[in-house]
C-alpha cells in the first residue's frame, strides 16, 4: 500500500478518505502522491496509517443494546451523538465545503449541498442537544429514582411536565432528517465515472444516514419502551405509597 497513490487508495474503499482525514491528509489535495509520499511530507508512521486503513475494512459486531438499562443506552446514545457532532459531521462538511466540480454537469449539486448541509449540520445539533437535556435528563431522573427507592415527589413533578409519548411522536417526526439532502443527490446515485471526489461525498452521506437510522432505532424501538415501564412502574409505586397512608 506505500506505493499506492492516494486516489487508488480512496478509489479502492471510500471509507478511506475518513481515515486519511484524520491524519491530516485530505485525499483531494494529495491525490496523485502516494501513501509513502504523503507520510514522509507530514512525518507520519506509514506503519500506523497502513494498520488503521486496514482496520476500516473490518466489521463491528452489533451490540445488543436491550440487555441493558436506560442509564447504559443513554451513555451509549450521547457517544453517538458525541461521534456524529465532534467526527463525522465536520469531515463531511470539509469534504463538502471542498468539492470545486471540474464539469458542468455537478455545480448544481455541489451549490445546493454547499447550502442545505450546514443547515442540516445545524438542525441536528440543536435537535441533539434539546434531546440531551430534556428527554435524557428526564428518563435518568426515572431510573435514579427507582433505583434508589426514594424522590418520588420529586419525580412526580417531573411527570406532569413531561410526556414519553409526546417526545416520542416528535422524534418520529424528526427522523427522516436527510430527506432533502436524498433529493439533491439522486439518492446518491453515482456510478465509476463521477468525479471521485462526488463518490466519496455521496457514499459518505449515504453512511451517515444508515447510521442516522440505527441510532433513531435504538430510541425508538428499546430506550422509549424501556422508559415508559420505568415510567408505569414509578406511577404504580406511588399509587401504592398512597393507598398505604
Amino acid at each position: 500500500m506505500n506505493s499506492k497513490k492516494i486516489i487508488e487508495i480512496v478509489d479502492d474503499n471510500y471509507v478511506n478518505a475518513s481515515v486519511l482525514y484524520y491524519f491530516g491528509i485530505e485525499f483531494y489535495n494529495y491525490s496523485e502522491k502516494t501513501l509513502e509520499q504523503v507520510c514522509l511530507e507530514k512525518g507520519l508512521s506509514a506503519d500506523l496509517v497502513i494498520k488503521e486503513l486496514e482496520k476500516s475494512t473490518g466489521c463491528n459486531e452489533d451490540v445488543e443494546l436491550s440487555v441493558f438499562p436506560v442509564d447504559l443506552i443513554i451513555e451509549y446514545l450521547k457517544h453517538t451523538h458525541y461521534v456524529f457532532i465532534k467526527r463525522k459531521l465536520p469531515y463531511i462538511a470539509k469534504l463538502i465545503e471542498s468539492f470545486e466540480p471540474d464539469h458542468s454537469s455537478y455545480n448544481g449539486i455541489a451549490k445546493d449541498l454547499k447550502f442545505v448541509f450546514p443547515l442540516f449540520v445545524e438542525d441536528f445539533i440543536h435537535h441533539v442537544y434539546l434531546e440531551e437535556d430534556t428527554l435524557f435528563s428526564y428518563i435518568l431522573e426515572l431510573h435514579k429514582c427507582l433505583a434508589l427507592n426514594h424522590g418520588y415527589s420529586k419525580i412526580y413533578c417531573q411527570m406532569e411536565k413531561h410526556s414519553l409519548q409526546k417526545y416520542a411522536v416528535e422524534h418520529e417526526e424528526h427522523d427522516d432528517e436527510m430527506r432533502g439532502i436524498r433529493k439533491i443527490t439522486n439518492n446518491y446515485q453515482c456510478n465509476a465515472s463521477d468525479p471521485l471526489h462526488i463518490r466519496v461525498v455521496y457514499a459518505e452521506l449515504q453512511a451517515l444516514e444508515k447510521e442516522l437510522v440505527v441510532h433513531a432505532r435504538v430510541e425508538n424501538e428499546i430506550l422509549f419502551p424501556k422508559a415508559l415501564m420505568l415510567e408505569q412502574e414509578i406511577k404504580r409505586t406511588i399509587k401504592s405509597k398512597i393507598n398505604l397512608n
